[in-house]
Parts: structure tokens; sequence; C-alpha cells
């Protein structure tokens, strides 16, 4: 016992000061602190907790909440120009949101300084915003013609909301395919040009509507859809979207039916299936006109009827949660 604590000391560094931070370690390295524990026995455990802690709504605050949540989830290929608080540091022209970048990196500093935050892919902790923070940063600083890796942020570092400029405008630009992912991708050749073929094949055509916020049209080999991320709580969305189906009044036309909705990242996002011949240019007008008839039923505070309450049930039943 005597050597164990002799070995236990000697393991020992400088403690940390009261009040420091301590960065952050892997589980099984011995705790930057200096206690002699490792990591996930000592300060990892405030970490783990705030890492594991999941962040209903990451997006909340941050301008086209809504979109941010469709380029996440149902948009295949789309870029969004960033618009930073502090500036473009020196040496970075530029700084693009994609939805999904080459080999899921998280981030990308290209050859010219430019850098891609990819939006798709897998969140290290229970807070996506904090994620790609910490990705954004390391990009701004790292070397240029380099991916930025995916990993396991601070649990007290910034989040998007604190670096992004929350007052600047927030404009999605669906792409036909992933040709942002290279600065020159006509002059693509070998197995860059026949991943991205592959990569283009299996993105479904996709428009962002221009006269309503967030609904994005799709088009598959059965039929289309709309899917649509709204703002309105949850329990109030579901209650109007009743009272619009037992009126008859809750479709966008002839031959579309409101089929159900999913959450997604702390909002709801009701879903429409559409004749296959219904373009994003045809689903335009009713889904403006279907804005309309939402806002006015959302102002109306009377108890569901009994028919409102079983249809009510059934969208709930049919709901499903992706995040």
């Amino acid at each position: 016992m005597a050597k164990k604590r002799a070995t236990a000391t000697q393991t020992k560094g400088p403690r940390a000061e009261a009040g420091a931070a301590v960065p952050v370690v892997g589980p099984r390295e011995p705790c930057p602190c200096g206690s002699g524990r490792r990591y996930k026995a000592c300060h990892g455990r405030e970490a783990a907790h705030a890492v594991t802690e999941l962040v209903r709504r990451p997006f909340e605050g941050l301008p086209g909440e809504c979109d941010w949540v469709a380029l996440r989830e149902l948009v295949p290929a789309a870029t969004v120009e960033l618009t930073l608080k502090d500036g473009l540091p020196e040496g970075v022209p530029s700084v693009t949101l994609g939805t999904v970048l080459p080999m899921a990196w998280p981030g990308l500093r290209r050859d010219t300084g430019a850098v891609l935050l990819g939006l798709q892919n897998d969140a290290a902790s229970g807070d996506i915003s904090r994620d790609m923070a910490d990705t954004l940063q390391r990009a701004l600083t790292g070397e240029p013609g380099n991916p930025v890796e995916g990993r396991r942020p601070a649990p007290d570092g910034p989040r998007l909301q604190d670096l992004l400029d929350v007052n600047a405008p927030f404009e999605p630009q669906v792409q036909s395919g992933f040709e942002f992912w290279l600065e020159d991708a006509d002059s693509a050749t070998g197995e860059v040009a026949a991943s991205l073929e592959r990569a283009n094949q299996a993105a479904i055509p996709t428009v962002r509507l221009t006269g309503v916020d967030a609904a994005y049209w799709c088009e598959t080999p059965e039929k289309n859809h709309l899917r649509w991320v709204m703002p309105t709580p949850e329990e109030a969305l579901l209650d109007a979207l009743a009272r619009l189906h037992v009126a008859g009044a809750s479709s966008l036309g002839d031959g579309t039916r409101l089929v159900g909705s999913f959450r997604a990242h702390g909002l709801m996002v009701p879903v429409w299936d559409l004749p296959v011949g219904m373009t994003a240019d045809d689903v335009e007008k009713p889904a403006a006109e279907f804005g309309e008839r939402l806002a006015e039923t959302l102002a109306r505070t009377a108890p569901l009827t009994a028919d409102e309450r079983r249809a009510r049930s059934g969208l709930t039943n049919r709901q499903i949660t992706l995040s």
C-alpha cells in the first residue's frame, strides 16, 4: 500500500489555481488540475454531464432558426454565407455554412483560407450549437487546405449564438448538387469527379419556397412532399392543425394531404403529400393561403370539439421525433 501511495503522489503535477479553467482531455488521461486522478473521475464528471445534457433548441436565438433546422434535417445540398459578430479574421475571405461536407467533415479550411462549416454530422455533445462553434473557431485558425476533425467541445465553450452576428440575414441557397465542395468543380477529374457524381445522384431534388418561411418542396419517385418547419409552440400548432383538418382546410389543394408531422430540434415540421406533377411553383400559392388560414386559426382560444380532439389525437399518433 505504501508503494501505491508513493506512485500516486509521484504522478501528481502542479494543482490548478482555484477558479482556473481546467482543459478538456481524454477520459483516461491524468486530470490537468494535478489531482493525480484520471480526468473522467475528476473534472471530467462535470464535463461529461454538460456534454450529455441535451439542448432541446440548439439554434434558438439565431436568425432563421427554422431554416437551420431544415438544413440540418431535410435539405441535401444548400449553403448560407455566415456573418461573424467580430468580422472576418485576416486571411479568411468568407465563412460558408454547408449542409454536408466531404467525408462528413465538421469543417474545412480551403487553400484560399475560406472556411466551410458542416451542419449535417454527428454531434459530440448534447449541444449542436456548441459543437459547431468549436469547429468554427478551429477552422478560422487552422492551416489552409485542411479539414477540421470532430472533437468534444469544452462544456463552457462558446456557442454559435456567441460567434455569429444575430442581426445579419440568414439566406439559404438550395443547391442542385455538391459542387460547392470544390472551388473549381468543373475541373474535377478521376475519383474526385466520380465521388461528386455519386453524391449528386443521391440528392433528392429540393426547392425552398419563396412565399413562406422555411418550407421545402422535394421530389421523390412516388410522390412529392412539402415539409414546413414552423416556430409555433407544439401544443398550439397541434390544436390549430386539428381545427383545420376537421374544417376540411388542412390540405394544399386537390390531391394533397396533411399526413402528419415530426419534431426536430424543438420545432414541429408538418408534412404534406403532393401529387407527382405538383411542382414547387405550383405549391407556392396554396402554401401562402394555408399560412393565412393557420394564423387565423391560431388566434382561436375556444376548447376543441370532440371531432377536433380526435383529429388532434390522430396527428399526435403519427408524430415522430428526429432529434
